[in-house]
């Protein structure tokens, strides 16, 4: 129970002599650098222009800080273990001074954002979002850096429902399938038996499902395991306890809805968020792209900060707009950037296609692997 426990929050392997060991040691990457530059804004455009068309957004600017008592910033998980970068700004000699932050990710700005570009249901934005996550282990696909393609979409009360969801998902694994083929024609060198293809179809399986077939195996194993059998699969219903008394992972409790009630194949459960995972076979490990949901209504937002003992947080600015209904119903998630980039160009590490800090240790190591970070 207490590896199961301890599975549930904070990203990333912890260690890095299991990093040496999980790193490849046949590696050659297929794009030189030059080409992967070239390759990963040819799939930023077209991921950009296609999930727009898909899900009917439009591209708005994105902050990269913000007002604490605003209440926009992202805690990431419902236990405090992840903190954003903090910091005075002494405006005016101190006479209108502002303590800011940095984003984690811009989730519940981007609520805010709908009503403030007057975003009608069926319409939303989207995002070219950058953020810094300072407790990250850094590994080989978490980074300190973050960027993401964060994008918020207005809908009505009736579309808070499960086959929504999917079909949302569907849309956007439609997109991430299209950039794989964009780019494959343009550097064919991509297309490699070594490395297969997305499959063409997502599989939806809800977190219960997954604990019941592997009851004893912590999260991240009880994924590898699922992987094994579905190389791409989008994990419904993370954050709401399973029958182990556990959440499969850690999820905050003010914009996810993970507490609503559903029912499939005759089955209830709960949950109207969840994950896209797939296969990596480059570093032949579990490899998330992305996690999105169905967001909290007033009903659903005091049910969760209820069981997470942060009631007080009902006061803030963005939580009382969900309350008096002045925030519209909306669906929402953040893909990682440079995790989809790293996937579609056959990369083995995120520095290959993103610019940021990494210990001495790790830069090393990826050097002994033929795996060449950017400066």
């Amino acid at each position: 129970m207490m590896n199961k426990k301890a599975d549930l929050a904070g990203p990333g392997i912890g260690d890095y002599a299991e990093v040496e060991k999980i790193l490849p040691t046949d590696y050659n990457t297929l794009l030189d650098r030059k080409e992967t530059q070239l390759a990963l804004f040819a799939a930023k455009r077209y991921i950009e222009e296609n999930l727009c068309k898909e899900l009917n957004l439009m591209m708005v600017q994105v902050p990269l800080i913000v007002d604490v008592e605003s209440g926009v910033n992202d805690m990431l998980d419902r236990d405090g273990s992840r903190t954003p970068v903090q910091f005075h700004i002494s405006n005016d000699h101190n006479k209108h001074p502002i303590e800011a932050q940095v984003v984690q990710a811009a989730t519940k700005w981007k609520r805010i954002a709908l009503k403030q570009f007057a975003m009608n249901v069926g319409e939303g934005i989207c995002t070219d979002m950058h953020a810094v996550r300072k407790d990250y282990f850094l590994d080989h696909d978490h980074s300190a850096y973050v960027d993401q393609w964060d994008w918020e979409k207005a809908i009505s009360a009736d579309q808070r429902n499960l086959e929504f969801l999917k079909s949302t998902v569907r849309k956007i694994w439609k997109v991430i399938k299209g950039a794989e083929t964009h780019v494959q024609k343009l550097y064919p060198q991509l297309q490699s038996d070594k490395y297969p293809n997305l499959p063409d179809e997502l599989t939806f399986i809800h977190a219960e499902e997954i604990l019941e077939k592997y009851p004893d195996m912590p999260r991240k194993q009880r994924e590898t395991a699922i992987l094994q059998k579905y190389p791409a699969i989008f994990i419904i219903g993370i954050g709401w306890p399973l029958s182990d008394g556990l959440p499969h992972e850690m999820r905050a409790a003010d914009y996810d809805d993970w507490v609503t009630e559903t029912q499939e194949n005759g089955k209830k459960s709960h949950g109207l968020n969840g994950d896209i995972l797939v296969w990596n076979h480059v570093t032949k490990r579990r490899h998330e792209l992305s996690s999105m949901g169905i967001r909290v209504n007033a009903t659903s937002l005091k049910q969760q900060l209820e069981m997470s003992g942060q009631l007080d947080f009902l006061k803030l600015p963005y939580h009382q707009g969900i309350l008096n209904n002045e925030l519209p119903l909306s669906i929402g998630g953040g893909i990682g950037q440079s995790r989809t980039l790293m996937l579609l160009l056959r990369k083995a590490h995120l520095g290959e296609v993103s610019v940021t800090v990494w210990p001495k240790i790790l830069k090393q190591m990826c050097e002994r692997k033929n795996i060449h970070v950017l400066e």
